[in-house]
């Protein structure tokens, strides 16, 4: 039988450990569907609410920005509050806005009741992480969780597509949302009976409220700006304001923690972790990249390539297989070479994907210039998020792995926000550029938006491999286990 990991921490009680697996992992899945499942159920929503083009983009950043900005809180609330209860709490919350935002008749319910989604998304992502990391003993019980739990972020990325097209054509677009009431609020009910608290009272009484404060509204305005630029650029005095006051209200969140609070948020000894600090590096590279490989593969295959919704979410199908096979390879692998080599060749193959995504004709097809890229990327993914994930957590405090899992889901949905603004303010200016030179035709059409597509691609493979660069020069070596039933630990050696 897995092992418990033990704890000093109050409250706590045995927990069943396949059904904590099986809700943590069923909860996230849900969560990062979310962040993509809308797409292709926008043109529906705007005809269906009124929406006007600019204001559209709302339906998905609300919900991105909100589930950013309030993830570290979310971390650390669960430390603070208790795991499961701080879990329960987001998976109600979460399936309260998507009732409201189903039944939504104005713009602005639905774009405020997304906006709660990514609230609750924001305290379910770190509680289910945390939930595992202090409930499976460090190794290979732990990396096995964590895997599937990674294969169950990364799917939802791939498979909301796909659903979003289903609901969106069978039932119509509200039921995007309400598929998520059933499955929050039994989740809620079942992790009352089958997850552990974990909560330590005395902390709990001590809250960081200026440290909550600043580094909620610095990164929520951080990535509002980074958002916006796709309507009002980069240099347009509004996204400077806001981007430049998020970056100020992180810097006195820093100050606070490091000299004035006496039970901090992020305490600043926890970047002493050279593993965690690149991890964390590695992490927001592959959101970078893999952010903007869906947006823009699915771009090229409904824009281009004249799929319909079902079609091209059909199309991510192999790329879904494959991230659920990887993560399980990833989440066996770690305990026999070290999460370094897997980091590394998981970012390489991202790289090669990405730079073979470059080459994608106007004219093309998905055997001849889809198949083989997806893959190799949706093969990285896992071999390097779920290697960095571990990484991230691997010897942090049980006090402090709600903290950890909050920093290492932020680095990845900020590092995944700031690369999809980048590459599609760029994409979409070499797109218009080549399109006043090509003619505004369908064939030129098709060929401008490939034209930015290719530059986007390769930026992206540019974010991988230098990801790649950090694993393997800012991670440090791991130590193979010596003998069946010990512990693999980090050694802080050079690379």
């Amino acid at each position: 039988m897995t092992e418990v990991r033990a704890t000093t921490q109050t409250e706590e009680s045995r927990p069943h450990l396949t059904a904590t697996l099986i809700l943590a992992c069923l909860a996230q899945f849900m969560v990062i569907l979310d962040v993509s499942v809308v797409n292709v159920a926008l043109p529906a929503i705007r005809g269906a609410l009124h929406f006007s083009e600019a204001n559209l983009q709302w339906v998905v950043n609300a919900y991105t920005v909100t589930f950013a900005g309030f993830l570290l809180l979310g971390g650390r609330a669960a430390d603070l509050l208790g795991r499961r209860r701080v879990f329960v709490a987001g998976l109600t919350l979460f399936a309260g806005a998507s009732l409201v935002g189903g039944l939504a008749d104005s713009q602005a319910t639905l774009t405020i009741a997304r906006a709660i989604q990514g609230l609750g998304g924001a305290i379910i992502a770190p509680a289910s992480l945390s939930i595992l990391t202090t409930t499976f003993t460090e190794g290979a019980a732990r990396n096995r969780a964590v895997g599937i739990w990674g294969a169950m972020g990364g799917a939802g990325g791939a498979a909301g597509v796909l659903l979003g097209g289903v609901l969106t054509t069978a039932l119509g677009w509200r039921w995007i949302l309400f598929i998520n009431v059933p499955i929050g609020l039994a989740a809620a009910i079942l992790s009352q009976h089958y997850i552990a608290e974990g909560r330590n009272p005395e902390r709990a009484r001590i809250f960081d409220l200026a440290g909550a404060i600043t580094a909620t509204l610095g990164l929520t305005l951080l990535v509002f700006g980074i958002v916006r630029t796709d309507t009002t650029g980069w240099g347009a005095a509004p996204t400077l304001a806001l981007m430049g006051a998020g970056v100020v209200l992180l810097a006195v969140f820093v100050a606070i923690e490091g000299r004035f609070a006496s039970a901090p948020l992020m305490p600043l000894r926890i970047f002493k972790s050279r593993t965690l600090s690149a991890a964390n590096v590695v992490v927001m590279a592959v959101g970078a990249a893999s952010f903007g490989m869906w947006f823009f593969v699915s771009l090229y295959l409904q824009q281009v390539l004249g799929y319909s919704p079902i079609q091209a979410g059909l199309a991510f199908l192999p790329m879904t297989l494959c991230i659920v096979a990887g993560s399980t390879l990833a989440s066996r692998a770690v305990i026999r070479v070290g999460y370094k080599p897997l980091l590394v060749a998981g970012l390489l193959a991202q790289t090669v994907g990405l730079l073979l995504f470059a080459t994608v004709s106007a004219q093309g097809s998905y055997l001849g210039d889809m198949l083989v890229p997806s893959l190799l990327v949706a093969i990285g993914i896992p071999l390097s998020f779920i290697p960095a994930t571990i990484a991230a957590t691997a010897g942090v405090a049980p006090a402090e792995a709600g903290l950890a899992s909050g920093l290492v889901n932020t680095s990845r949905l900020v590092g995944g926000a700031l690369g999809l603004a980048v590459l599609a303010t760029i994409a979409t200016s070499v797109s218009k550029t080549d399109l006043v030179h090509n003619g505004n035709t369908v064939v030129g059409l098709h060929d401008a938006l490939t034209s930015g597509f290719h530059v986007a691609f390769v930026i992206a493979a540019g974010i991988a491999f230098v990801g790649a660069a950090v694993a393997l020069l800012g991670l440090p070596r791991t130590v193979r286990r010596a003998a069946p039933g010990m512990q693999p630990a980090p050694a802080e050696t050079a690379p």
